[in-house]
């Protein structure tokens, strides 16, 4: 664990122990989010504060945390532990290692309910959780994969851009993607089917650095001059707008004929910028507010002992040029 999640671990154990001096009666719902360094997860915490502001007579409080980066599965991991251990009511967990994260849980078989948002558990190990709240992913994968479609009927060479090796959320957003365009599930990689093949090289990971998701793109469109589509399974590169404005700089003539096309998840204000700047042509929203507003609430309901779904699914946005619509001007 690096010496930053030392830290953000060491804050949010005290966060804890401040909450609880400043309301002893009140109990802690933890989300824990892959890295407070992703804008994404941003949303989530002013969902979880939404909710706090509009519960002020809970019995509960909602405390939003995470390593430091996202690239560190290690302090996540650690930060769930540490939390479970000094105590807190119930636990919401997007896990960036999800295989590391189970093996964890299932060594501490905590008595609080544990659910997961955002991202889940693999599929064998759902059993540690109650439930999952967030985006349904296989089918974020396939929407991504109706439009590069619909965008490039005759197929094409394609680059899809995942986040950490082990994320489960953007594993089946790829396999969303993959299965459709084949045509049949389970495909691994494509290589002819329905027309479309993914270039050498490719994936890339990104391990949801913004920076390193830019230069995969430069790397990228300046080795496959003729690529035809580059997927963003989740929206990194365009967290750092002025980065993800120089790239795509360099191949705006062909993203403005449509001879490239960049297919790109999530809407938040940058992305909805570069969207309508013509440096993406569709963008495929997650809806990340509402898993933060919405989690703690799930939460009393698994300590209370009631039935919930599993999954609870949050819902999509589709912006395209023809019908910008969430990311309209």
């Amino acid at each position: 664990m690096t010496y930053a999640s030392r830290l953000a671990v060491a804050a949010a154990v005290l966060s804890l122990a401040a909450g609880a001096a400043h309301a002893q009666d009140k109990q802690t719902l933890a989300i824990v989010v892959k890295g407070l360094d992703n804008p994404f997860f941003e949303q989530i915490n002013l969902g979880c504060q939404d909710w706090a502001a509009n519960n002020l007579d809970s019995e509960y409080e909602c405390l939003y945390t995470g390593p430091a980066s996202s690239a560190d599965e290690a302090g996540q991991v650690q930060l769930v532990d540490d939390l479970i251990t000094r105590g807190v009511a119930a636990i919401a967990i997007s896990p960036s290692n999800a295989p590391a994260m189970a093996n964890r849980l299932r060594e501490i078989a905590p008595e609080i309910p544990v659910m997961t948002v955002d991202a889940d558990l693999s599929e064998a190990d759902r059993s540690l959780r109650a439930t999952f709240l967030g985006t349904d992913n296989y089918l974020m994968g396939v929407m991504m994969a109706e439009q590069a479609m619909r965008l490039k009927p005759e197929g094409g060479t394609v680059c899809l851009q995942l986040g950490n090796v082990a994320a489960d959320n953007i594993n089946a957003r790829a396999a969303g993607f993959r299965d459709t365009v084949a045509g049949t599930e389970g495909t691994d990689r494509l290589a002819g089917e329905g027309g479309w093949t993914e270039i050498e090289g490719c994936p890339v990971f990104t391990n949801d650095q913004a920076d390193l998701a830019n230069q995969q793109m430069a790397d990228v469109f300046t080795a496959n001059p003729d690529l035809d589509a580059f997927i963003l399974i989740g929206g990194w590169a365009q967290f750092a707008p002025q980065a993800y404005a120089q790239v795509t700089d360099q191949v705006r003539d062909r993203l403005s004929s449509d001879e490239l096309i960049i297919i790109a998840g999530d809407t938040l204000p940058p992305q909805v910028q570069a969207f309508n700047e013509g440096r993406s042509h569709v963008q495929v929203g997650q809806r990340p507010f509402e898993m933060g507003q919405r989690a703690p609430d799930v939460m009393i309901q698994l300590i209370n002992g009631e039935t919930v779904e599993d999954p609870i699914y949050t819902g999509l946005d589709v912006c395209t040029r023809e019908e910008p619509g969430f990311c309209a001007q």
